[in-house]
C-alpha cells in the first residue's frame, strides 16, 4: 500500500499504513509525552498526554490511539495542547499521594520526569490524599497503591507479555485501583509467575523489587518492547 503523507507541525512527513501518529510523530523526531504508552504493549489511550490537534477536527485527538490518513494536518504543540498536559499531570498528582519532595522514587520516576516536561512548578488542585495501603506480601516484590498512577502498564505486560492477566483493575474514580486476582494480597495469588514484567513496565516507584533501593531499581522498561521482538524473530 502506498504511503501516506501528512502534514506535522508545517512539516511534510511519510508514514506507513497502519502507523498510528505517535509512531509517525516519534519518527519525525517530534517529542511528545506518553505515560500509558509502552512500546510493545497495546494502546489504550488512557492518560490522553499526547493528546494532539487535527485541523478540521474540533476534539483533540490521542495520537497512540488515532491512526495516519492522507492529507492529515496535525499540531503537537500548541499552547492549548500544552495547557492541557500541565493540568492532567497535576491532577495526577492531585490524585494519590505524590510528594517528590518526600519520595523514595524521586529521581527514578517518569511521572516526575513528566512534571518537569510539562512545565509543572505546583498543583493548582486539592489534594484527594486517599488511604492507599502498601502489600508487601509477595515475597519478591512490593506495590504501593500512593504511586499508582493506573496507566495499567502493570495489567498489559502481565495479560499480553506473560500470558497470565494475574493483574486487573476494581473500582471507579479514586476509588480505582490495580489488583491481583480476586483482589486479594499479592503474595496469595495463584496465577502469578513471579516474572518481574509488571514491575519493568511501571512508570512509577509503585510496583518495586523487595529488598532493593528505588535508586537501585533497574527502570528497565524498554526491555518489554525487546521481549516482544525477541519472540517475534524466534516464532
Amino acid at each position: 500500500m502506498a504511503a501516506k503523507t501528512l502534514t506535522i507541525d508545517d512539516h511534510l512527513v511519510s508514514a506507513r499504513p497502519g502507523e498510528t501518529l505517535l509512531e509517525a510523530i516519534r519518527e519525525a523526531g517530534i517529542v511528545i509525552p506518553t505515560l500509558c504508552h509502552l512500546d510493545g504493549l497495546s494502546d489504550v489511550g488512557a492518560c490522553r498526554l499526547c493528546l494532539v490537534e487535527i485541523e478540521g477536527q474540533r476534539r483533540l485527538q490521542p495520537a497512540c490511539m488515532t491512526m495516519v490518513s492522507e492529507g492529515m494536518v496535525v499540531r503537537t504543540s500548541t499552547p492549548r495542547l500544552q495547557a492541557y498536559r500541565r493540568q492532567i499531570v497535576e491532577l495526577l498528582f492531585a490524585e494519590r499521594n505524590h510528594v517528590c519532595a518526600v519520595c523514595v522514587a524521586s529521581g527514578n520516576c517518569e511521572l516526575q520526569r513528566l512534571a518537569v516536561m510539562v512545565g509543572m512548578e505546583h498543583v493548582r488542585y486539592d489534594y484527594l490524599s486517599p488511604d492507599c495501603p502498601v502489600d508487601i506480601s509477595h515475597p519478591r516484590f512490593g506495590i504501593d497503591h500512593n504511586r499508582c498512577v493506573l496507566c495499567t502498564r502493570c495489567v498489559r505486560a502481565c495479560d499480553e507479555i506473560e500470558g497470565v492477566h494475574t493483574w486487573d483493575v476494581a473500582g471507579r474514580g479514586v476509588q480505582a485501583r490495580v489488583i491481583t486476582d480476586m483482589n486479594q494480597p499479592w503474595g496469595t495469588s495463584t496465577t502469578c509467575t513471579s516474572c518481574g514484567k509488571c514491575q519493568l513496565a511501571c512508570p512509577t516507584g509503585a510496583i518495586f523489587p523487595r529488598g532493593v533501593t528505588v535508586g537501585e531499581r533497574p527502570h528497565a522498561s524498554e526491555r518489554i518492547a525487546l521481549i516482544v521482538e525477541a519472540r517475534k524473530q524466534r516464532w
